[in-house]
């Protein structure tokens, strides 16, 4: 059994995330923190305390959910942040009333992720899907937290592919959570953690399709999956040429099965300020991740499918 710690920020992939993290047999998930970026944060911890409520394991302590007090350098577009409040009010959440019983934990986010390294006997494994913000501050505060986390598993950046930011004065060669604080990655980037980053080259490779979404939607006799299908029928990609990606579950299933994907060693950098803030790059004189390059998309689905149908 290996301790994990999960950051997310709040959008339909995050939720998803943590339903399915909930499942793997050999995770013990200590707690959870919300920051308010992809999603808003009320909402978003509001819905992770009723999927913890829902889908949490029986057998273990229930992990609190924390809500982050960091704020944005560069906020994400409203119209994205929207799905949570959406998410949190699906019927299937809410069937036993709409007041979570998980709670809510006594100290923001980056404050409860110290208490939680802290508090473990063993090294964490740290699961971020979001920005990096709460992180950065907890190392600012408390720098020997790193002896305290096993790896970090990081949703951000690219390396060789186009980012995903258009946004004025922004030269669309970083990612969101990049975008989102910058310095943040900077930060952690300057840090000793062992760090994999599942960036832009590698999520692009799992797209939701519409046959992804059928074949969810003739697995509804699985309350979890039902609940997958019905959270991804609110991502919809109306921009020209623009298409969702699974990111944040191809980052939550690689930190407990390696096997899926395919990684390499490269030293990186990130760019603070100006056109290209928040841009990941490789350079010679950077510190060096392990960077996810491939996945096998057919063995990605299938452990989707497979956690999803475990769920109780």
């Amino acid at each position: 059994m290996r301790n994990f710690y999960f950051n997310h920020d709040g959008n339909v992939d995050d939720l998803v995330s943590l339903l399915l993290l909930l499942q793997m047999p050999e995770v013990n998930l200590l707690g959870v923190g919300v920051t308010d970026a992809d999603g808003y944060v009320e909402p978003a911890s509001s819905a992770s305390r009723k999927i913890i409520d829902r889908f949490g394991h029986p057998d273990r302590k229930p992990a609190d959910v924390a809500k982050s007090n960091s704020r944005a350098k560069h906020q994400f577009p409203d119209a994205w942040r929207l799905s949570a409040f959406s998410f949190d009010d699906f019927p299937l959440l809410n069937e036993h009333g709409n007041q979570p019983q998980t709670p809510v934990a006594a100290l923001p986010g980056h404050l409860d992720l110290i208490e939680k390294l802290q508090g473990s006997a063993e090294k964490v494994t740290l699961v971020m899907t979001g920005p990096l913000t709460d992180l950065a501050r907890a190392l600012e505060i408390e720098p020997t937290i790193v002896e305290k986390i096993d790896r970090l598993y990081w949703m951000g950046g690219a390396l060789g592919s186009k980012g995903n930011v258009a946004a004025p004065g922004a030269d669309d060669t970083m990612e969101w959570n990049a975008y989102w604080d910058a310095e943040a990655v900077k930060t952690v980037w300057d840090s000793a953690l062992e760090i994999v980053m599942v960036g832009l080259d590698s999520t692009d490779q799992v797209p939701l399709t519409d046959e992804l979404r059928l074949r969810w939607a003739k697995q509804r006799k699985y309350p979890a999956l039902d609940l997958i299908g019905q959270g991804y029928s609110l991502v919809h990609s109306f921009e020209a040429n623009s298409i969702y990606y699974l990111w944040d579950v191809l980052t939550t299933l690689c930190s407990e099965y390696p096997e899926l994907v395919e990684s390499k060693q490269v030293k990186t950098d990130v760019i603070t300020t100006g056109l290209s803030e928040g841009r990941t790059y490789e350079t010679a004189n950077g510190r060096e991740v392990t960077f996810v390059t491939s996945v096998d998309a057919a063995a990605f689905y299938d452990k989707i499918d497979e956690l999803a149908q475990a769920a109780k």
